[in-house]
Formats: structure tokens, sequence, C-alpha cells
């Protein structure tokens, strides 16, 4: 068996097609999986994972196919235009990846493997610091604070205090009067130093007095969920 693809005068080795398809195979996978241990969300597809890899080499098989040919360009195309994909993806990431996947089935497809091992080394390389990195975000707000005072002006001085030297930054979000204004229920937005602070600052306002409902919410755990 010397030829896999023939038409024409070209001729695509077996053994060149098999490469391809093989080293396809292995990029994806790594695209995919850092794809898995990256992703931050609750909708986590196992379809998308898996579409990856298969999409890839699909596309490296429609470039073995297609070659220098232009006449099975337009033949290729004009069949997979009556194809309509009505996926809808959540998130831009999730193209990003699916379109990188596609790209080292094109750089296989066309045997230029040096480019598919090189891009995809790059592209993970970058996701990766991405992923750790805090580029992009614009959270200005460690968690959210909420509790009840009576409504007496030294409490809620006490409690002023007690921010400032607990918190890095700290906003007042709302402040609405309950039991027919005898109390304050009190909503603040506070940045700590740092991030473990939240027990001690918690335990320091649990010791003023008649202070009730006291809870505080991680905004970090709720992000790009």
């Amino acid at each position: 068996m010397q030829t896999l693809l023939s038409y024409g005068f070209e001729q695509i080795e077996w053994q060149v097609a098999l490469l391809s398809f093989l080293l396809t195979f292995v990029l994806t996978t790594c695209i995919a999986l850092l794809y898995e241990k990256t992703y931050q969300g609750l909708s986590y597809s196992r379809g998308l994972v898996q579409s990856m890899i298969l999409g890839s080499v699909v596309t490296c098989l429609l470039m073995i196919s297609i070659g220098d040919n232009i006449a099975r360009g337009i033949g290729i195309v004009g069949s997979l235009a009556i194809i309509r994909f009505r996926t809808n993806l959540r998130e831009p990431r999730d193209l990003v990846f699916i379109f990188a996947s596609l790209g080292v089935g094109v750089s296989c497809g066309v045997q230029s493997y040096a480019t598919a091992v090189t891009g995809t080394a790059v592209f993970c390389l970058v996701a990766a610091v991405l992923h750790v990195s805090p580029f992009g975000a614009r959270r200005k707000h460690d968690g959210l604070l909420r509790f009840q005072l009576p409504a007496r002006p030294d409490a809620a001085d006490t409690v002023t205090r007690i921010l400032r030297s607990g918190t890095k930054h700290f906003v007042l979000v709302t402040l609405r009067d309950v039991a027919q204004g005898q109390a304050f229920d009190y909503s603040y937005q506070v940045r700590l130093a740092n991030p473990g602070d939240q027990e001690s600052l918690i335990a320091e306002l649990r010791k003023v007095r008649d202070i009730r409902g006291l809870t505080y919410i991680n905004q970090e755990a709720t992000v790009e969920v």
C-alpha cells in the first residue's frame, strides 16, 4: 500500500496521514485537558470537551482530502454549507478553545507540524498564565457583610472603628430601619487586607453589644459562575 489518498499528481503517503491524525489527537487532547482544569463555572459540558478533539480530527481529515486542489475545496465547502450548527456557547472562552483545536487540525492536515506543536504550546501557556493571574478581573471587594444594630450612635461608631482597623477598604451599600425604627440593617462591601482575615473580622464584630444577624458572603466564590 503506497498511498492512502491520491488524486491526479497529488500523493499523500499513509504514514504521513497517520502521523497527522495522531499528532492532531495528542495536541488537541492537551488543549481539552487544559480547558477542563481551568474551567470556572457551573455549566460544565463533557460533550464540548470531546467536541474539541473530534472536531480537530475532522478538520485534519478535510485538509488532507482537499490538499492543493481547488475543485475539491469548493466541493467540500458546498457540502458543509448544508449543515447548520445551532449550539449556543455561553462563554466566548469556549469558542476560543474550539477554534484553537480546529487550528491545530488545520496545521496537522497541511503537514505543518512545527506550527501545530508551537501553536499548541504557546496557546496552552498563555491560557494557563491568564487563569492564575488576576488579569481582566474587576472585583473591587472581597465580600458582603450584613448585620443589624440597635438605633444607637455608639454602636455604629464601634462597628466603624472595627471596620477601619480590620479591613483595607469598606463601603456602606444599604441602610434600612427594621423593628419600627428600633434597629438598623447594615450592608457593607469590604476588602480585606489579607484574604484570610474574615474570621478575625467576624470575631471582633461579635463582641459589639446587641449586634444580630451577622453574616459574611464571600464574593470571590461567586465570580464567573
